[in-house]
């Protein structure tokens, strides 16, 4: 597994009481498939839906929403991009086959 947040090993070293002790419990460790985010913002939050969408199903719900500071949101979008570039440095240019089939509009609202 990649990184989700980059972090300063060198800040690290210096801070040793500063240790962060991460659990993750068997039903969050199995995940959530999503082939669609929906991205809408505020001044204070980033809220990030993440959705399964199947041919032939009517209607699908949202599996998962992750609500941001504005901070997280711009840590995450870069350690996103720099772990892609690792991810293409060792297996490929990553092609990018859809277009976005579904015209989704629900104001200010980014899609990844």
């Amino acid at each position: 597994m990649g990184d989700f947040f980059i972090h300063n090993m060198a800040e690290e070293k210096k801070n040793k009481q500063g240790q962060i002790n991460i659990e993750l419990d068997e039903t969050v460790a199995q995940g959530e498939y999503s082939n669609l985010a929906i991205i809408n913002h505020s001044v204070s939050e980033f809220v990030v839906d993440f959705i399964n969408i199947m041919p032939g199903t009517p209607k699908s719900k949202v599996k998962s929403r992750i609500i941001l500071t504005p901070q997280h949101a711009k840590r995450l979008s870069k350690a996103l991009q720099e772990n892609i570039q690792r991810f293409e440095s060792a297996h490929g240019e990553i092609k990018d086959y859809e277009k976005q089939p579904i015209p989704l509009n629900f104001g200010p609202t980014g899609q990844a």
